[in-house]
């Protein structure tokens, strides 16, 4: 089973920019270590829904179907969610 980050983000925004970093090089960590991780970016700029949930927070980071992160992420914090979530707790 492939375990799912999201990145949800707008086009310049710096913070998205430095989470996308971090985000990217946790996943390269955890595929390094066998786990199966896939990232997905999407923007909230062309979806109604996501601006109106999360345009002050962004970025916001879910692993699976839970946030993990908003505004900054915390890659040890990230890590081992995807961890949590690579075994099931």
């Amino acid at each position: 089973m492939t375990i799912d980050v999201l990145l949800l983000g707008r086009p310049g925004c710096h913070l998205c920019d430095d989470a996308r970093t971090i985000v990217s090089d946790v996943i390269e960590q955890a595929r390094a270590a066998g786990e199966p991780v896939a990232l997905r970016e999407q923007s909230i700029v062309d979806d109604d829904d996501l601006r109106r949930r999360f345009g002050e927070l962004i970025p916001v980071v879910f692993v699976g179907d839970r946030q993990v992160a908003q505004w900054r992420v915390d890659p040890v914090r990230l890590r081992r969610q995807i961890d949590q979530a690579v075994s099931g707790s």
